[in-house]
């Protein structure tokens, strides 16, 4: 991921809370018959490792898991993003040179994928990925609710992934390149938007202001 400086974020607290906020990722792995991605709920264990471990699981049918990686596997988590309009900008009425982008918030991992199938091992990455995304519901849904011999039959039909991070690397692109009274214009035109992930960034780029 091409990442300038500006757009640039280090701090692993928030690296941490962009991934967090991602239901749905991406696992990619290089392979001699080219890359192969599959969309995937992640697990992510911080204190496992000195950049964390990600835990998740591919169908056993998928043939991502069977042909051997080149190097390392990637896993994306994609944020919120908005599309910026120009007339926004209080540069275009100023001097009219200003063209569309994009605002939007990206997490990148790296490290070795190891599969295992394992029962034990997949039963509790299932029930920890169940409780994560059960979890603030009236009455939350437990992998125990099905039948063990249910659960049984579906753990032998997926392969766990376990991935020990080696590099995390996040970019927040908030309009952090242009003056202050663009971003106050973006920010506003973002935060009057109907669409749920351009007020997302709107909150994003007002966050950004007050640190």
């Amino acid at each position: 991921m091409y990442i300038p400086e500006a757009f640039r974020e280090n701090d692993p607290a928030a690296l941490h809370a962009m991934m967090e906020a991602v239901g749905l990722a991406t696992f990619v792995t290089a392979t001699a018959e080219g890359p192969l991605a599959t969309p995937m709920p992640l697990l992510f264990a911080a204190d496992e490792g000195p950049h964390g471990t990600l835990y998740g699981h591919l169908a056993r049918g998928n043939p991502q898991w069977r042909a051997p990686v080149i190097g390392e596997a990637l896993a994306i988590f994609a944020g919120a993003d908005a599309y910026v309009s120009p007339s926004w900008y209080a540069a275009k009425r100023e001097h009219g040179k200003v063209v569309p982008t994009w605002n939007y918030e990206r997490v990148e991992a790296r490290g070795t994928a190891e599969f295992f199938d394992d029962p034990q091992c997949l039963l509790a990455l299932v029930t920890a990925l169940t409780d994560r995304h059960e979890q603030g519901r009236p009455q939350p849904w437990a992998v125990a609710d099905a039948p063990a011999e249910f659960v049984a039959a579906l753990l032998a039909g997926i392969v766990g992934i376990r991935m020990p991070v080696s590099r995390l690397e996040g970019k927040r692109k908030l309009s952090q390149n242009r003056p202050a009274a663009d971003r106050t214009g973006v920010a506003a035109g973002l935060a009057a938007s109907a669409r749920e992930e351009d007020r997302r960034i709107a909150h994003a780029m007002a966050a950004l202001e007050k640190t």
